[in-house]
């Protein structure tokens, strides 16, 4: 960390990106549709699409409607794949049996789902030409790295611990997402099978990460305002990135449930399970929720396989607004108003 004041520092950050402001939009995959980075850039921030579960026409056309809609940039993150998961059909009839409690009957056929072409993304983000390429979960490779800065996009690579930092780092990032234990949603971490050991809250992390690298520190997780924004940049972060604050904006789009969910939740109510995707993610404590972490639920099977066997009662409870089986990642900081 250097010796600049705490502005700055936010403000050295924000002019190199032309943003008014040191705030980014997280970027949540299935809940940044373009009116929000339009709204949030207007505001002076930068916008974010979470590109895990949209084809590359949906990429293509995500990229034309913001742009049409404000100048502001924006970023566009992608989720680094994990290893092929060790499968197990016994286990996987256990929690298709559980699941049927909660939601539609799951066929076994859905566990084998695919995911979206991850070459193919990485092609239509190049693609797109945003300001920033970000990353969760991994590293991108060296080779599209090399193609990125000679583009002029930079990269922001997320980390849940120094190492993670250090080694985002040494693979070329432009800057880090230091992301603490408070984030709603999945947990960064590069580790697939993340059994909750090495969680770091983030006003221990953001000055352990800004002491260990020389690249900017973005700081992510729990920051719902100004007191937050404050508290980040006098620790050693350049900017802010958030999103369960700008989930009950109308631009958001959820689930009426969900968003009276985040009115109600206090701090200590919300869940770390991975019952709903097989990776560590922090969430509203629905039903469906605290009966998955029960000791006599069968242990979820392994990202993306759970997540496919869970997406027909997620996306029922997102019909009909019934919150059991909701899907409803939230932060320990919501901010109401």
């Amino acid at each position: 960390m250097t010796d600049e004041t705490p502005m700055a520092r936010a403000e050295r950050f924000a002019s190199q990106y032309g943003l008014p402001t040191p705030i980014l939009l997280s970027p949540m995959a299935g809940a940044c549709p373009p009116e929000l980075s339009i709204a949030v850039a207007q505001g002076g921030g930068m916008g974010a699409a979470g590109v895990l579960t949209m084809s590359p026409k949906a990429i293509v056309e995500w990229t034309r409607a913001v742009r049409s809609g404000s100048n502001g940039v924006f970023q566009l993150n992608l989720r680094v794949p994990d290893p092929p998961p060790v499968r197990d059909p016994g286990h996987e009839s256990a929690v298709r049996a559980f699941l049927s409690d909660w939601g539609p009957e799951v066929p076994a056929i859905v566990a084998d789902a695919p995911l979206q072409d991850y070459d193919a993304q990485l092609e239509a983000v190049f693609d797109a030409g945003p300001a920033v390429v970000s990353t969760h979960m991994g590293l991108l490779p060296a080779d599209y790295v090399a193609r990125l800065k000679a583009a002029g996009v930079r990269w922001f690579a997320a980390a849940t611990t120094v190492s993670e930092a250090r080694a985002a780092e040494a693979a070329g990032a432009d800057a880090v997402v230091a992301q603490g234990m408070e984030a709603g949603g999945h947990r960064v971490t590069f580790e697939p099978r993340s059994d909750g050991a090495g969680m770091v809250g983030l006003f221990s992390l953001i000055p352990a990460v800004a002491d260990a690298v020389a690249i900017p520190v973005i700081a992510a997780g729990g920051i719902a305002d100004g007191r937050g924004v404050a508290a980040a940049l006098t620790l050693g972060a350049s900017a802010v990135q958030i999103g369960t604050a700008f989930l009950r904006a109308p631009e958001a789009q959820i689930p009426q449930a969900w968003a009276d969910g985040l009115a109600e939740v206090a701090p200590e109510d919300t869940i770390v399970t991975r019952a709903f995707s097989g990776r560590q993610a922090r969430s509203l404590p629905t039903a469906y929720a605290r009966a998955a972490t029960a000791p006599d639920a069968p242990e979820p099977a392994p990202y993306p396989i759970q997540n496919n066997l869970t997406q027909a009662m997620r996306a029922e409870a997102a019909r009909t607004g019934e919150p059991g089986g909701l899907s409803g990642p939230s932060g320990h900081r919501v901010q109401i108003a």
